[in-house]
């Protein structure tokens, strides 16, 4: 994934980098402002149990370099970055530590071209157009919305997004309730939030209440529901009738199709055998790409062979490994 690059001596720099990848597909990240290192560990360790392996541990508190260092060595699986980085010194220290990542709450061109230069990704704050602007020069792809719901939200997004070769990791009033209208859009990265990991929760030591405010985000996130049951059929034939008698006795909908025949949304017989003993199952998600990652996290496998993707990459269908009661199971994009 091409993060950003860098134009020096009319050479072009092409910086590969995984963060932004591996945060697209966590989807959300915890921005965490703690006062005591000591409870570092055991919060990254409630966040990932939670499903959210990923933390920007901001410069706000006298802990924050020190919580990057604890979590950067103790949770290496954790995707660790520094926020509200405001100048060089917090820089290099917030990498001295661990910090994969930088963010900072505006956009700072000497920041940016230290980042750059180090090569560091980079996700300063920008809120209009002249700062994103910059960054578009600057060579970023991607760039934090701060403070997002103060400063127009996803409207606002949507409405310079054609504009400028961008996407963007808001942060500021993003919340479970509101988060998926910011995910549903395509030129949104990920999203951060600090409703998971609020003050006293963490100063409380309340970590199983993290994790399962995290669980309930993910859950939201990538809004599993069951969209078909697909029945294997010997041939054409048989796919037609099981499709007319579910389309006769429950008032469905007809719908032949090249490999299949639908009664409704509901059911779909297929004109030939195909995975799973008697069919499959077919869950929907907002986004295939993230629930892949996230149920990989529970060690569920996928059938790399399946996998089906659009003209930008995203994945739209795949297949489990695993058959559920005699049916294969695959992810389909809503």
């Amino acid at each position: 994934m091409i993060l950003y690059m860098n134009r020096s001596n009319g050479r072009k720099l092409t910086i590969m980098n995984d963060v932004f990848q591996t945060a697209s597909n966590i989807g959300i990240i915890p921005v965490i402002a703690i006062k005591g290192a000591a409870d570092a560990v055991p919060l990254a360790k409630a966040l990932t149990a939670g499903g959210l392996p990923a933390a920007e541990v901001t410069f706000r508190t006298a802990a924050g370099e020190e919580a990057i260092r604890q979590i950067a060595q103790n949770c290496p699986n954790v995707l660790i970055g520094a926020g509200t980085v405001l100048n060089l010194d917090q820089c290099d220290r917030a990498i001295a530590a661990g910090a994969r990542f930088i963010v900072s709450p505006g956009y700072n061109d000497v920041l940016v071209t230290h980042c750059i230069e180090k090569n560091i990704p980079v996700f300063p704050g920008c809120t209009n157009a002249s700062d994103m602007t910059k960054a578009v020069n600057a060579g970023l792809k991607i760039v934090k919305f701060f403070p997002a719901e103060q400063s127009g939200g996803v409207a606002f997004l949507k409405s310079l997004a054609p504009v400028l070769p961008l996407d963007f990791m808001p942060t500021g009033g993003v919340n479970t309730k509101n988060l998926m209208d910011y995910l549903s859009f395509d030129r949104i990265a990920a999203c951060g939030g600090t409703w998971m990991v609020k003050k006293e929760l963490i100063e409380g030591q309340k970590w199983d209440e993290i994790t399962a405010i995290c669980k309930d985000a993910v859950k939201t996130m990538l809004g599993f529901e069951l969209r078909h049951v697909g029945i294997n059929c010997a041939d054409e034939a048989e796919a037609e009738k099981v499709a007319k008698a579910f389309a006769a006795v429950f008032g469905m909908e007809y719908k032949p199709g090249n490999s299949s025949v639908f009664a409704g949304t509901a059911v779909e017989c297929m004109k030939r055998p195909y995975l799973g003993a008697h069919g499959h199952i077919a869950i929907g998600t907002n986004s295939v790409d993230r629930a892949v990652y996230h149920l990989g996290l529970q060690n569920v496998e996928f059938d790399e062979s399946t996998r089906k993707t659009d003209a930008k990459g995203k994945t739209t269908v795949i297949y489990l490994k695993e058959l559920f009661g005699g049916f294969a199971v695959h992810l389909v994009r809503k």
